[in-house]
């Protein structure tokens, strides 16, 4: 890579987003180091042109406009020349969304977040596997070069669609669980006495990361030449049963996406790791009458399930303070949001190597795992390479549950490539929550599912019978 660190181009596509688009221009807001154009790319390209004034707004009132946003009409115009792709989107709809949340509940069968497995998840990926196909095409055209940091779910089948129609792509993707639960273990320390609170930053806590994406785990953590693990297992005793919160305005009780990490807590009494990721995620991967057989249970676990009708009216607030915020009747604030995917951009333009968890196609940085599925590990980035290192493998106990979830995306991923909704079915059969149906009824709920949110004429929508 040949970047000049003062002409950088990055493409972001999902550019009109309410969310991962304002953490980059809050970052940005901070960067002294490197400059250049962010070319916002989305079909809704007023919401992108919305972007464009406020990331352009930020940068004159804080960066001495280092960066320039510019609403791009097509993805060929984002895309050419680019160095970076960010790609965050929302594959189909909340309406879509709220089929693959709240279709399964006529069964009895409840999710908590319905994006990555479960009934919700695989019907997800039904809709995301050829978007991520075309993006994957037009990065092979436009930008083959390009480096790709994914923010989409389900993440784990996104990067794998990403790599299967574009095999020499430089993509990974990122996710932040791995970063609250090191929190969590600052919080652990704190507890305990080791450390003063408020004095150690989260990078400080040293993890290896193994897994996939939100069902990872943590065999290895320090701070310093600080052993976190028996510390940990001390504050696993104490707040198994009660939950444990942080003081703070929001909890489980009035925050849908907060928990009292007893799902967590209890995963490690059961297997001895740290289970990596938040309550919400990890209850799905997991048998169905563990954490999730219905809302009392669910309760009882201190965590919620989150309904599509908040994202709804969240999704109109955004609105609403995007407009604010175009209009200059509000001010985007710069925040350093604490994620990693500028840090990441620096590190693969030479600025320093990094050290962090990301989703990547196996190649043996999981020994006990096939290769070829994606998987996450930690990675480390320097200048234009980026290298997964290698985990000691989950314990046979952890890898049997996890390896179910890695066939289905795989055979999700392969059936949609071949356009088979038979295999689409019979790997919708093998998720654990499905199980507890008849054959009749996934038959039905699949039908259903598809038909509602699968674009009409697609291969994959499940003829009668």
């Amino acid at each position: 890579m040949n970047t000049a660190l003062d002409k950088i181009k990055i493409c972001y596509i999902g550019g009109g987003s309410r969310n991962w688009a304002w953490v980059l221009i809050q970052d940005l807001a901070f960067e002294k180091e490197i400059a250049g154009t962010i070319h916002l790319y989305d079909l809704k390209e007023s919401a992108a042109r919305d972007n464009e004034i406020i990331g352009n707004r930020v940068m004159a009132e804080n960066n001495d406009r280092r960066w320039t946003f510019t609403a791009a009409s097509s993805l060929e115009e984002a895309l050419t020349g680019s160095d970076f792709v960010f790609i965050s989107i929302l594959p189909g709809d909340f309406e879509k969304m709220a089929v693959d949340v709240h279709e399964p509940e006529k069964y009895g069968i409840y999710q908590s977040v319905g994006d990555t497995v479960g009934p919700g998840g695989l019907i997800r990926a039904l809709r995301t596997i050829p978007l991520f196909r075309e993006i994957a095409q037009a990065i092979r055209t436009w930008a083959p070069d390009a480096w790709v940091l994914n923010y989409t779910n389900p993440m784990t089948i996104c990067t794998r669609t990403l790599y299967q129609e574009f095999p020499e792509i430089k993509a990974f993707g990122c996710c932040h669980e791995v970063f609250h639960t090191q929190k969590l273990l600052r919080t652990v320390l704190e507890e305990a006495g080791v450390v003063t609170p408020g004095t150690a930053g989260r990078e400080e806590i040293k993890t290896r990361v193994l897994g996939i994406n939100h069902f990872t785990w943590i065999d290895r953590a320090s701070w310093k030449n600080v052993d976190i693990f028996p510390y940990y297992a001390e504050f696993a005793e104490k707040y198994a049963v009660p939950g444990f919160e942080a003081p703070g305005e929001k909890n489980w009780q009035n925050d849908y996406f907060s928990s009292a990490e007893r799902v967590k807590l209890d995963l490690f009494r059961r297997y001895g790791l740290i289970a990596a990721a938040g309550d919400r995620h990890l209850a799905e991967f997991c048998p169905h009458t563990w954490y999730m057989a219905g809302p009392e249970q669910v309760r009882e676990w201190k965590y919620r399930l989150t309904p599509v009708s908040y994202r709804i009216e969240n999704r109109k607030q955004l609105e609403e303070k995007a407009a604010a915020y175009r209009d200059g009747r509000e001010k985007l604030a710069p925040a350093n949001s604490g994620e990693e995917g500028l840090r990441i951009v620096k590190a693969l333009l030479g600025l320093g190597n990094l050290v962090t968890n990301v989703n990547l196609p196996n190649q043996g940085q999981m020994p006990d795992f096939p290769r070829g599925p994606v998987v996450e590990t930690n990675a480390e980035f320097s200048r234009d390479n980026i290298q997964p290192l290698v985990s000691k493998g989950l314990p046979s106990e952890i890898r049997n549950i996890t390896l179910h979830h890695v066939y289905n995306q795989e055979g999700m991923v392969e059936a949609a490539f071949a356009g088979d909704a038979e295999k689409a079915f019979r790997v919708f059969l093998n998720d654990y929550s499905i199980q507890t149906l008849s054959r009749d009824q996934a038959r039905e709920l699949f039908a259903a599912m598809t038909a509602k949110t699968l674009t009409p004429g697609s291969p994959l929508i499940l003829a009668k019978g």
